[in-house]
Formats: C-alpha cells, structure tokens, sequence
C-alpha cells in the first residue's frame, strides 16, 4: 500500500511540477523513506526535515517556543509552523508534517499514544490540519502515519488536476 500510494504522490508531483518536502517528529522519516524509495524521486522530492525534538524544530523549521509551550509538540498549531517552516525552508512546493505520540509510553488522558496530528501546505498558502487517533503498537501507528501523510498530499495533488 505505502509503495503504491508513494508512486501516486511522486507520478502527481511530475504532473504538477511540484517538489515536495517532509517535516516529521514521530515517523522519524519514514514518509521521505517511502518517496525516496520510488526511482525518480530526486525529480520531485526536494528534501526532509526530522524534527524529532522540540530544538530541531524551532532551529530547522521556525516553530516558535511559545507554541510549543502552549500546545505541546503534538498539536495542530505546531504541525501548522512546521509545515509552513518545511515550505519556508526549502525549494518545495507542497509540504507534510507530521507529530505524533507512537508509543508505547509518553501518552496522557488528553492525548493517548495514538494521537497524530498532520498538516499539508502549498506554496499558494492552502493549508490543511487534522488530527487523527491511531490504533496499534509503534510500529502500527507510525505505518499508518506515514500512509496517511501520502494520502494527504496525493489528495490535494488531485485536487489540482481536477
């Protein structure tokens, strides 16, 4: 499924002319790892950002502290900073981040391991968050992450040739 949904994303990137880019903290790069798998991804992938701490990204992306400190590294405000710093600091056109609590520790009532927030933007200044809850293990959530992140940007990459 990830390899087929990643030819997608890359064949509709082509299409549009459009370079990509990846801001991520809890797939650890597991959404470049699927686009960069696909031969020919250097015609349409710029670059990635993993952005694992809360320093990596406000140093590689501009999120700002305040931010961070008032909503968490999991939330929709900061996957918002960190998609619009992943455009800001790259050649892309369109980019995804992606923060999440994987597991199997570092849940909370408020935001159980499962909690993964995405945001997708392009440089027209459309963006887009959403926040999903995840079932499974580690492994299982970051998988579905990642699919989810490619789903997204196939999604609006469509959107643009309808």
């Amino acid at each position: 499924m990830k390899m087929e949904l990643a030819t997608e994303v890359g064949q509709a990137l082509a299409r549009q002319q459009w370079m990509a880019t990846t801001a991520e903290s809890c797939t650890g790069g597991g959404v470049s790892t699927a686009i960069t798998d696909i031969a020919g991804s250097s015609g349409w992938f710029d670059r990635a950002f993993v952005t694992y701490s809360n320093e990596a990204k406000q140093q590689m992306l501009g999120v700002q502290a305040d931010t961070l400190a008032t909503y968490g590294a999991v939330s929709e405000p900061v996957v918002r900073e960190m998609a619009a710093g992943a455009l800001a600091n790259s050649a892309a056109n369109i980019s995804v981040a992606i923060s999440g609590i994987a597991g199997p520790g570092g849940g909370s009532v408020e935001k159980p391991v499962g909690t993964v927030c995405f945001a997708w933007a392009d440089d027209s200044g459309w963006m887009t968050v959403k926040t999903c809850h995840l079932p499974g293990d580690r492994q299982q959530v970051r998988q579905q992450a990642v699919e989810i992140a490619l789903t997204g940007l196939l999604d609006r990459l469509n959107q643009l040739t309808d």
